[in-house]
C-alpha cells in the first residue's frame, strides 16, 4: 500500500470512527453520558433513547449502534465529486456536482435504516446549502453567506486536507473556497483550519508539531485565539491516566474553549448570540477536539474516547481528533474491531471511499507537480531576462 493511500484510508476511516461513537452522545454532557452508560463511553454504545423513531420527532435518527451520522455521508460525498473531478475544487464544483448528489441519488442512510436523499438527513444548516444554490441560484462564492454558523462545513473537509497532502495553505484556501457555498465567519474559517491540519498531518514525517504550526500559521480572528488557548493549555499538559484525569480533561477543555463559543453551557438551550457572525468566536468542535489530541500527545483511542465522552456535538469533535490522529499515524492506529463494526452496521464499505479519495488525490498531487515543474522553469528563464 502507497504512503498516500494509507493515509487516505486512515483519515476518512478513523473520521467515521470517531464520527460513529460521538454520534450515540451527541448533545448531552459528561456527566449525563456516564449516568445513562453507567460509565465512561469505551466503544460502540447503544441509541441513547430506545424509542429512537419519536423521542426526538426534529431529529428521527437511530445514533449509536455503530452507525454513521451525517459527518460521514457529507465527506463520502465530497469524494465522489474529487474522484469525479480528479482536480481542486471550488464553490462551484458544489453547486455543479455536491448538491445533484444531494438531490438526486438516493442512497443507504444508517440512521434512517432506509434508502434516502442525502438531503433528507442533513441538518437544516446542511439543507441551506441546497436551497440556496439550487432553489435560489445564489452565486456559489456567496452562498454560505446568512446560514447559521456552525461545524457544519467543518466536519468533512477532511478530503480536502488529502487533496493538498503536504500543503497546509493549499488545503486551507481550497477549504475556504470552497466552504464559501455553504458556510460563513468562524464556521468557514474553522473549516479551513481543520483541512489545513489534515494536510499537515498526513505528510511523510509529519508530527504533531508540524500539525500545530499549521494551525498557528493559517488560522484567524476568533479561530486563532481558541486555538492558541489550547496549544498554551494542552500542549505540554500531563497525560491523562485514569478516568478520573480524563473528567479533569474534559472540564478543563470546556472552560478553555468557552470564552469563544457561541453556543453557550447548555447545549440544547443556546446562548442569544449564538452562531450569528463574528470576528472573535470560534466553533467549538476544532479548539475541543485538537485540545484533546494535544493532551493525548495525538493518540488515536486516548483523542478519539475523551472526545466522545465530552458530549456536546461530539460526533464532530470526535471525526476532527480522529482525522488528526489517524493522519499522523495512518491506519495502523485505527482500531480495526471498531471500523469493522461500523462497517457492518452502517451497511457500507468506508475503507473503499478511502481508497476512492487515494485515487483521485494522486492524480491531483501529480498534476500539481507538474504545474510546479512548469511555473518553476518559466521562473527560471524570466529570472535571466
Amino acid at each position: 500500500m502507497s504512503w498516500l493511500e494509507d493515509r487516505s484510508i486512515a483519515v476518512i476511516t478513523g473520521a467515521a470512527v470517531g464520527d460513529a461513537l460521538g454520534g450515540a452522545v451527541e448533545g448531552w454532557t459528561p456527566q449525563q453520558i456516564e449516568e445513562r452508560h453507567g460509565g465512561r463511553v469505551t466503544g460502540i454504545v447503544e441509541p441513547w433513547f430506545e424509542n429512537w423513531h419519536n423521542a426526538r420527532p426534529i431529529a428521527p435518527y437511530h445514533k449509536g449502534d455503530g452507525h454513521i451520522t451525517d459527518d460521514t455521508l457529507m465527506t463520502r460525498a465530497l469524494v465522489e465529486v474529487y474522484a469525479k473531478r480528479r482536480t481542486h475544487l471550488d464553490a462551484y464544483a458544489v453547486a455543479e456536482d455536491l448538491v445533484p448528489l444531494m438531490i438526486g441519488e438516493p442512497r443507504w442512510i444508517p440512521e434512517l435504516e432506509s434508502t434516502a436523499l442525502l438531503l433528507q438527513r442533513v441538518f437544516l444548516a446542511e439543507k441551506w446549502i441546497v436551497a440556496r444554490l439550487h432553489y435560489g441560484h445564489v452565486d456559489p462564492r456567496e452562498a454560505g453567506v446568512g446560514n447559521i454558523i456552525n461545524c457544519g462545513a467543518a466536519m468533512y473537509v477532511a478530503p480536502i486536507g488529502l487533496a493538498n497532502a503536504g500543503d497546509p495553505a493549499g488545503a486551507y484556501a481550497e477549504a475556504i473556497d470552497v466552504t464559501g457555498a455553504h458556510q460563513a465567519s468562524y464556521g468557514r474559517e474553522a473549516a479551513g483550519v481543520f483541512a489545513a491540519m489534515v494536510a499537515a498531518a498526513v505528510a511523510p514525517g509529519a508530527t504533531l508539531d508540524d500539525v500545530t504550526a499549521a494551525c498557528l500559521d493559517l488560522s484567524h480572528d476568533g479561530t486563532a485565539d481558541a486555538m492558541r488557548a489550547v496549544i498554551a493549555a494542552f500542549r505540554d499538559s500531563p497525560v491523562p491516566q485514569d478516568d478520573d484525569d480524563e473528567r479533569a480533561l474534559a472540564a478543563r477543555v470546556r472552560e478553555v474553549v468557552a470564552p469563544f463559543d457561541s453556543v453557550g453551557p447548555e447545549y440544547r438551550q443556546m446562548s442569544m448570540d449564538a452562531r450569528r457572525p463574528s470576528r472573535t468566536k470560534a466553533i467549538e468542535e476544532l479548539p475541543a477536539a485538537f485540545a484533546f489530541v494535544l493532551a493525548h500527545r495525538g493518540d488515536f483511542r486516548g483523542s478519539v474516547l475523551a472526545s466522545v465522552n465530552y458530549g456536546r456535538d461530539a460526533d464532530s469533535i470526535a471525526v476532527m481528533a480522529a482525522a488528526i490522529c489517524a493522519g499522523l499515524g495512518g491506519t495502523e492506529v485505527v482500531p480495526t474491531d471498531w471500523l469493522d463494526d461500523i462497517e457492518q452496521a452502517s451497511k457500507m464499505d468506508i475503507r473503499e471511499t478511502g481508497r476512492l479519495m487515494a485515487s483521485a488525490a494522486r492524480d491531483i498531487l501529480i498534476a500539481d507537480r507538474e504545474r510546479a515543474a512548469a511555473r518553476n522553469a518559466r521562473l527560471s528563464e524570466w529570472a535571466s531576462l
